[in-house]
């Protein structure tokens, strides 16, 4: 006699799955014994591309959660996202970990932050969970904020902002994600345990480098200005950065929490464990050119 038929293993769907925080989603994910199936452009296990809908049913296929991250360096992509979402609530997913923004809610109206996450809420055949960090300290590591000949250029107008690990937003993530009932509902805004100037970001890093770091704080239209110029970020992104800057300067940046204690048991990492554990990704800054 045969036994009854046992029902397949839950599978994650990550989105982003080779970026900052769905790698690392992936990984614990898959260290917690779920399956977790990344899903990008490239380097993915399936490829992924919010501009090629035909990718979308096989990323789908099996997967009963989702961790959803929108396209980046846009403003629109509600009907994008929407259509997505109606194939994942076909396909069988019944849970999904959105990846907004600290202050979203706040976005701007030509920003499409808010609206997802009102589609999201209106669907009631799916749970969610939202998650709206704070500025990543990875920005500093990497070419989004670099340290270029010693300093850091970026306009906050002299506010802080509490940086979180990309790691504690994962680790929240993974939560949600294997107790989706539990988290149901929830929102939750990861953040560092301090908020902090970028001139004290700089002095950290320059503690673990052994040489001076400074925080140059310029003209925020000046700034976008280049970026657009550059070619860093499309033209209609400038309202993004205006708005993520501007918060900052305003004195309404993200202020510490307890929401990453809360949900993984542990406290966020500090900004100066942070830089002690990827001292070598400042050995050799990039030189202005």
């Amino acid at each position: 006699m045969t036994g009854s038929p046992t029902a397949p293993p839950p599978t994650a769907l990550v989105l982003g799955g080779t970026g900052r925080t769905g790698s690392l989603v992936a990984r614990r994910l898959t260290e917690r014994g779920t399956a977790a199936r990344t899903a990008a452009r490239h380097g993915a296990d399936v490829r992924f591309d919010w501009d090629a809908p035909a990718t979308h049913p096989t990323a789908l296929a099996g997967v009963d959660r989702l961790y959803l991250v929108t396209p980046v360096l846009r403003t629109s992509y509600t009907d994008q996202v929407a259509a997505f979402l109606d194939l994942a609530v076909a396909a069988g997913v019944r849970h999904v970990t959105y990846l907004s923004t600290y202050g979203g809610r706040q976005a701007p109206p030509d920003v499409d932050i808010r609206a997802v996450e009102d589609d999201l809420a209106a669907r009631d055949t799916v749970t969610r969970t939202m998650l709206r960090p704070a500025w990543v300290m990875q920005n500093f590591s990497d070419a989004h904020l670099p340290v270029v000949d010693g300093v850091i250029t970026v306009p906050t107008g002299g506010g802080a902002e509490a940086f979180v690990d990309a790691a504690d937003i994962a680790a929240v993530a993974v939560e949600t994600l294997l107790a989706s009932e539990a988290h149901a509902g929830a929102e939750y805004a990861p953040t560092g345990p301090r908020a902090l100037t970028v001139a004290e970001v700089a002095d950290a890093i320059a503690a673990v480098t052994g040489h001076p770091v400074t925080h140059r704080d310029v003209d925020p239209e000046a700034w976008i200005g280049g970026a657009v110029a550059a070619g860093l970020v499309p033209a209609d992104y400038a309202v993004m950065l205006r708005w993520l800057t501007g918060t900052i300067a305003s004195g309404n940046g993200s202020t510490p929490n307890a929401d990453i204690e809360k949900v993984t048991g542990r406290p966020p990492a500090t900004f100066q464990d942070f830089a002690r554990r990827n001292a070598g990704a400042w050995a050799a800054a990039p030189a202005v050119k």
